[in-house]
């Protein structure tokens, strides 16, 4: 029996068996996709994983700048350095330590005391200035804990 079509002719035997075959994809077909997703991921991932490491050290920068802004506006207003870190959030001055986002960990931060001869309190040297605490090295090729 020979089924109606939607404009009103009827479909012979051999219109049935082409509908059939191709009502699926076939393996070759299958594969070029596969390889085409393949290279898209292949190239999508590594530049996502670099815009990751952007991103942290942008953060990383900015922490950078923040610390050693307070510490010089600690020590200004205190006419001495801060011992600690924490001496910045009970001054009120942070609220919290920032995170080293290379290291991971808000207690990695690479501190450096200042000479004592050079020091604002001759009597007690306090920070000078803070690195990260990670021995990475950035995309620029520099160690983070040089910066």
């Amino acid at each position: 029996m020979e089924r109606p079509m939607p404009n009103g002719t009827s479909a012979g035997p051999s219109a049935t068996a082409v509908t059939r075959r191709r009502a699926g994809f076939t393996l070759i077909e299958l594969l070029i996709v596969m390889a085409i997703v393949s290279i898209i991921v292949s190239i999508a991932v590594p530049l996502y994983q670099k815009s990751i490491i952007r991103a942290k050290e942008s953060v990383l920068r900015n922490n950078l700048f923040t610390l050693r802004t307070l510490i010089d506006e600690y020590t200004y207003d205190k006419q001495k350095a801060p011992q600690t870190l924490q001496d910045l959030v009970e001054a009120g001055y942070l609220r919290q330590i920032p995170m080293d986002p290379i290291a991971g960990s808000s207690s990695a931060w690479r501190i450096i005391m200042e000479d004592g001869m050079t020091s604002a309190s001759q009597t007690e040297p306090g920070i000078f200035d803070v690195r990260s605490g990670s021995d990475k090295k950035s995309l620029e090729g520099t160690a983070y804990n040089e910066w």
